[in-house]
């Protein structure tokens, strides 16, 4: 039975991309509906062909899904690719670090792109780099006015599949109609009056790229939901704690107003950026909050 690749489901229409049949239109079995299992774009499936003129047919299995993401709702992600513009929008650190908190629960690999650097100066990038230096994750500069950056972000998309996201006007859209050569979607425009864009982007969708890689981009947002981390488990999703992790005076300490805290000490050193630990304080407030409100209910 021939395998393909979900590319983009539309009215209960499944395009698969198949190395024999090229783009087949499937529709999936009936047992998936009584199971409430929905094919995603990113599913890698079996399938069989019903009209060989039409190049139709039926999924018939939707092989295991190694991550799943709800929003966008894609199977199979390998590497989430966060885009922040310098300027225009100001760069939103807190949905930054929310994102790459999500990547890290669902164990996918995170990259940081910083767009329209040609917008900056060279103490805006700094204090980017300085803020994101001791995480590990992989940072990338872009400006897609000028294309500087673009071929090492080619190199990382090569035999992946990556999601694209971040807030509304970052350039995410124009980044892959460039990577790709061609128009994959409409891109949106900033408005200079509240640097907001406007959501061009509608649903979730595969998209070939030349060297192999296929890529995925999202709804434009400003808000974003943390979701699946429970609230002792949150320092493990700051890989710049790591080493910190375990040496505090107290166990189970919160890192927040516990004394002789070994984060706290390296926040002070200069070792963890002052700024990502004011974010890790609010998010770990924001969590125990939710946790008191279910308790008491």
């Amino acid at each position: 039975m021939p395998l393909g690749v979900v590319m983009k489901g539309i009215g209960g229409f499944y395009y698969i991309k198949s190395p024999s049949y090229g783009i087949v239109e499937c529709k999936a079995r009936g047992i998936f509906r009584k199971d409430d299992i929905i094919p995603l774009p990113g599913d890698k499936v079996s399938f069989s062909i019903v009209d060989t003129d039409k190049n139709t047919g039926l999924i018939e299995e939707i092989l295991p899904r190694t991550s799943e993401l709800v929003r966008p709702a894609v199977a199979n992600v390998t590497q989430l690719v966060v885009v922040v513009a310098i300027k225009s929008p100001q760069p939103d650190f807190l949905l930054l670090d929310k994102m790459l908190i999500t990547a890290s629960i669902k164990d996918i690999k995170p990259v940081i792109l910083i767009n329209k650097i040609d917008k900056s100066t060279e103490e805006d990038v700094e204090k980017v780099k300085k803020a994101y230096e001791n995480t590990g994750y992989k940072m990338f500069f872009l400006s897609a006015k000028t294309h500087e950056g673009f071929d090492e972000l080619m190199d990382i998309l090569k035999d992946k599949i990556t999601v694209f996201a971040g807030q509304s006007g970052v350039g995410k859209s124009t980044i892959l109609n460039r990577l790709a050569g061609s128009v994959l979607m409409e891109t949106g425009e900033v408005s200079d009056k509240i640097e907001r864009g406007r959501h061009t982007t509608r649903h979730a969708e595969l998209f070939d790229l030349p060297n192999g890689g296929l890529v995925v981009d999202t709804p434009g947002f400003s808000s974003f939901e943390l979701a699946g981390v429970e609230l002792n488990d949150l320092e493990l999703h700051y890989p710049e704690f790591e080493n910190h992790l375990g040496r505090c005076r107290f166990n189970g300490c919160s890192h927040i107003n516990e004394p002789d805290c070994v984060v706290k000490e390296a926040v002070v050193n200069g070792d963890i950026d002052n700024e990502r630990y004011e974010r890790f304080v609010h998010f770990y407030c924001m969590l125990k909050k939710q946790k008191d409100q279910r308790y008491r209910k």
